[in-house]
Protein backbone atom coordinates (compact mmCIF):
# COMPACT_ATOMS: atom_id res chain seq x y z
CA UNK A 1 0.00 0.00 0.00
CA UNK A 2 2.80 2.44 0.81
CA UNK A 3 4.47 1.72 -2.52
CA UNK A 4 1.27 2.50 -4.43
CA UNK A 5 0.81 5.73 -2.53
CA UNK A 6 4.41 6.75 -3.23
CA UNK A 7 3.99 5.99 -6.93
CA UNK A 8 0.84 8.08 -7.11
CA UNK A 9 2.60 10.96 -5.37
CA UNK A 10 5.51 10.75 -7.81
CA UNK A 11 3.12 10.73 -10.75
CA UNK A 12 1.28 13.74 -9.33
CA UNK A 13 4.52 15.72 -9.17
CA UNK A 14 5.59 14.58 -12.61
CA UNK A 15 2.29 15.83 -14.04
CA UNK A 16 3.05 19.32 -12.70
CA UNK A 17 6.39 19.56 -14.45
CA UNK A 18 6.63 21.89 -17.40
CA UNK A 19 9.68 23.50 -18.89
CA UNK A 20 8.25 27.02 -18.57
CA UNK A 21 7.32 26.56 -14.92
CA UNK A 22 10.78 25.11 -14.22
CA UNK A 23 12.56 28.17 -15.68
CA UNK A 24 10.23 30.57 -13.84
CA UNK A 25 10.96 28.84 -10.53
CA UNK A 26 14.68 28.55 -11.32
CA UNK A 27 15.00 32.33 -11.45
CA UNK A 28 13.88 32.54 -7.80
CA UNK A 29 16.22 29.91 -6.35
CA UNK A 30 19.68 30.35 -4.92
CA UNK A 31 22.80 28.68 -6.27
CA UNK A 32 22.68 25.86 -3.70
CA UNK A 33 19.23 24.67 -4.78
CA UNK A 34 19.58 25.64 -8.41
CA UNK A 35 22.73 23.62 -9.19
CA UNK A 36 21.23 20.16 -8.56
CA UNK A 37 18.01 21.24 -10.29
CA UNK A 38 19.95 22.27 -13.39
CA UNK A 39 22.05 19.10 -13.42
CA UNK A 40 18.84 17.10 -13.37
CA UNK A 41 17.25 19.32 -16.00
CA UNK A 42 20.13 18.87 -18.44
CA UNK A 43 20.29 15.13 -17.78
CA UNK A 44 16.58 14.89 -18.60
CA UNK A 45 17.19 16.67 -21.90
CA UNK A 46 19.85 14.10 -22.88
CA UNK A 47 18.61 11.35 -25.19
CA UNK A 48 21.04 8.92 -23.49
CA UNK A 49 19.23 9.22 -20.17
CA UNK A 50 16.91 6.20 -19.74
CA UNK A 51 13.16 6.68 -19.37
CA UNK A 52 13.10 5.46 -15.75
CA UNK A 53 15.72 8.08 -14.80
CA UNK A 54 13.80 10.80 -16.65
CA UNK A 55 10.66 9.84 -14.73
CA UNK A 56 12.52 10.34 -11.44
CA UNK A 57 14.03 13.60 -12.67
CA UNK A 58 10.74 15.02 -13.89
CA UNK A 59 9.07 13.98 -10.64
CA UNK A 60 11.72 15.83 -8.61
CA UNK A 61 11.54 18.90 -10.84
CA UNK A 62 7.75 18.74 -10.69
CA UNK A 63 7.92 18.75 -6.89
CA UNK A 64 10.25 21.75 -7.06
CA UNK A 65 7.83 23.83 -9.11
CA UNK A 66 4.65 22.57 -7.44
CA UNK A 67 3.35 25.44 -5.29
CA UNK A 68 2.15 23.10 -2.53
CA UNK A 69 4.83 21.05 -0.78
CA UNK A 70 5.76 19.74 2.65
CA UNK A 71 7.35 23.05 3.68
CA UNK A 72 5.76 26.09 1.99
CA UNK A 73 8.25 27.94 -0.21
CA UNK A 74 7.12 31.29 1.21
CA UNK A 75 8.79 30.51 4.56
CA UNK A 76 12.03 32.44 4.20
CA UNK A 77 15.13 30.48 5.08
CA UNK A 78 13.45 27.07 5.26
CA UNK A 79 10.96 27.06 2.41
CA UNK A 80 13.23 25.23 -0.01
CA UNK A 81 14.67 22.65 2.41
CA UNK A 82 12.22 19.96 1.28
CA UNK A 83 12.72 20.86 -2.38
CA UNK A 84 16.50 20.63 -1.93
CA UNK A 85 16.14 17.22 -0.26
CA UNK A 86 14.01 15.90 -3.11
CA UNK A 87 16.52 17.17 -5.67
CA UNK A 88 19.45 15.60 -3.82
CA UNK A 89 17.57 12.31 -3.49
CA UNK A 90 16.85 12.27 -7.21
CA UNK A 91 20.47 13.11 -7.97
CA UNK A 92 21.58 10.20 -5.82
CA UNK A 93 19.32 7.77 -7.64
CA UNK A 94 20.24 8.89 -11.17
CA UNK A 95 23.86 9.88 -10.47
CA UNK A 96 25.23 7.40 -13.01
CA UNK A 97 23.39 9.33 -15.72
CA UNK A 98 24.67 12.80 -14.75
CA UNK A 99 27.47 13.47 -17.20
CA UNK A 100 30.26 16.03 -17.06
CA UNK A 101 28.50 17.96 -19.83
CA UNK A 102 25.35 18.24 -17.66
CA UNK A 103 27.42 19.68 -14.83
CA UNK A 104 29.18 22.07 -17.22
CA UNK A 105 25.87 23.26 -18.70
CA UNK A 106 24.47 23.78 -15.19
CA UNK A 107 27.54 25.74 -14.06
CA UNK A 108 27.47 27.89 -17.22
CA UNK A 109 23.78 28.69 -16.70
CA UNK A 110 24.41 29.64 -13.08
CA UNK A 111 27.32 31.87 -14.04
CA UNK A 112 25.17 33.61 -16.67
CA UNK A 113 22.35 34.22 -14.20
CA UNK A 114 24.17 34.81 -10.94
CA UNK A 115 27.77 35.59 -11.86
CA UNK A 116 30.73 33.63 -10.58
Amino acid sequence: MTHSRSSNSSQDHQEHYSEGAFWNKAKKLGRKVLMPALKLYYAAQDSDTPAWAKAIIYSALGYLILPVDAIPDVLLGVGYVDDFGVLLGALGVVAAHIKDKHEQLAAAALNRWLGK
